[in-house]
């Protein structure tokens, strides 16, 4: 029985070595904001954040409050995050609100109220959707491309 003891501590730790991951401290650990560049911008008014491209500026990003409306952009069979999407926000067609160019992989935008129509596009793939946003829980789409382009 003390043979069997003396091998389980090995074991726990090349088990930790191998999967830091799965510690519960790991999804404790401070963002280094130094590096992270994420700003609030502003186009006719509507408040917005794109970017998330790094693991410290994506969770940036997702621990942010005040924007109505969460988009994610990926591609292929991994769902990796693509940061190269055209992007439509139309209250009525027709009629953009807001227009980004290269943006993503997030983008969290603060809307007025209403129904708007999002159209995002990727080396010419169209992907459409619809949000009624209020003042209620943040509304989130996932706009996804089948293969990598």
């Amino acid at each position: 029985m003390k043979y069997v003891h003396s091998l389980m501590l090995p074991i726990a730790a090349v088990g930790m070595l191998m999967f830091p991951a799965i510690s519960p401290a790991a999804s404790l650990e401070p963002i280094d904001s130094s590096g992270v560049q994420v700003q609030r911008q502003e186009q006719n008014g509507i408040a917005y954040l794109s970017g998330g491209v790094g693991e410290d500026e994506s969770k940036a990003i997702q621990q942010t409050t005040g924007y109505n409306l969460h988009m994610t952009f990926s591609t292929g069979p991994k769902d990796e995050y693509v940061p190269d999407v055209n992007l439509i926000i139309q209250k009525t067609p027709g009629q953009p609100v807001l227009t980004l160019s290269e943006a993503g992989p997030l983008v969290y935008v603060q809307l007025p109220p209403g129904k708007y129509t999002v159209i995002a596009t990727r080396n010419g793939e169209e992907r459409r959707d619809t949000a009624d946003v209020g003042s209620g829980a943040a509304r989130n789409l996932v706009f996804h491309w089948g293969t990598e382009n």
